[in-house]
């Protein structure tokens, strides 16, 4: 994707959110995620995308919603998991308080989350204190709540994520170094790091499945600067990326084996 299209579709984004947004008076008119306990200030973000590929062996069932049911539409590019506060320690705050998810809040924004921040599974995502709903509710609830004092409100949350998700663009990056989706390759992950490493200069966490890449993790500090992350990788030496081997979306949902995306 081209830097000219990425900025014709924010701009597209940004301009129908302003003519859509709702303003909401009175904290009777806002519906409260439960507050919790004070949780200090995060010290830094992740942005986690994610190789559906990889995720979608996780499951054997399709439904509409799940992006590996999608045949030739299944994404073949890395998925935004989310945009994640988190602490120097390793922990990392979740829940806490402010508003709960409203759809109407992203209307605007829900083609372009679907693309690009797809749920890859059937199941319901557990949202804060036992609810569920959809997997953008999870992210919002668990995570955006946690980052408002610099990501703002839900919908700046998630359009802050698009913007570093496509001005950072892991499947350029790694496409471009010769990592490309095959189900016989295998490929160095110290490769992987390094093709990131130059083009972002910053190290990444890699998060593997079985030896194949599930998820790239690049870390922020507060004002949007790489720094390094703190946990490390856990993949092999060599890691396939495999290509996609969609689901049979004729078939009935039904649960997936291992539930719901859950961070």
């Amino acid at each position: 994707m081209t830097s000219l299209s990425i900025s014709m579709i924010l701009a597209s984004v940004l301009f129908a959110g302003l003519l859509t947004a709702v303003q909401v008076n009175g904290d009777s008119a806002v519906e409260l995620v439960a507050t919790v306990a004070e949780q200090r200030e995060f010290d830094y973000f992740a942005l986690a995308v994610q190789w559906p590929p990889t995720y979608c062996t996780k499951s054997t069932k399709c439904c509409d919603q799940s992006g590996c049911c999608r045949g030739e539409d299944s994404p073949t590019w890395f998925t935004i998991h989310g945009l994640w506060p988190d602490y120097n320690d390793g922990s990392w705050p979740s829940c806490c308080s402010g508003p709960a998810f409203d759809e109407t809040e992203i209307s605007s924004l829900l083609n372009v989350l679907d693309k690009y921040w797809p749920t890859l599974s059937c199941s319901k995502a557990s949202t804060c204190h036992n609810k569920k709903g959809l997997f953008w509710a999870h992210e919002w609830e668990k995570h955006g709540t946690c980052s408002s004092a610099v990501t703002g409100d839900e919908y700046s949350y998630f359009v802050t994520a698009l913007n570093l998700y496509f001005k950072y663009n892991v499947t350029e990056v790694l496409f471009d170094a010769g990592y490309v989706p095959s189900n016989s390759e295998m490929y160095p992950s110290g490769g992987i790091t390094a093709a990131i490493e130059n083009a972002f200069h910053t190290t990444p966490q890699l998060v593997c499945l079985k030896g194949a890449l599930e998820e790239v993790r690049l870390c922020l500090t507060k004002d949007f600067k790489f720094r390094d992350c703190v946990a490390a990788s856990d993949c092999p030496e060599y890691v396939s990326l495999p290509a996609f081997a969609s689901l049979d979306a004729t078939k009935p949902a039904g649960r997936l084996i291992s539930g719901a995306e859950s961070s």
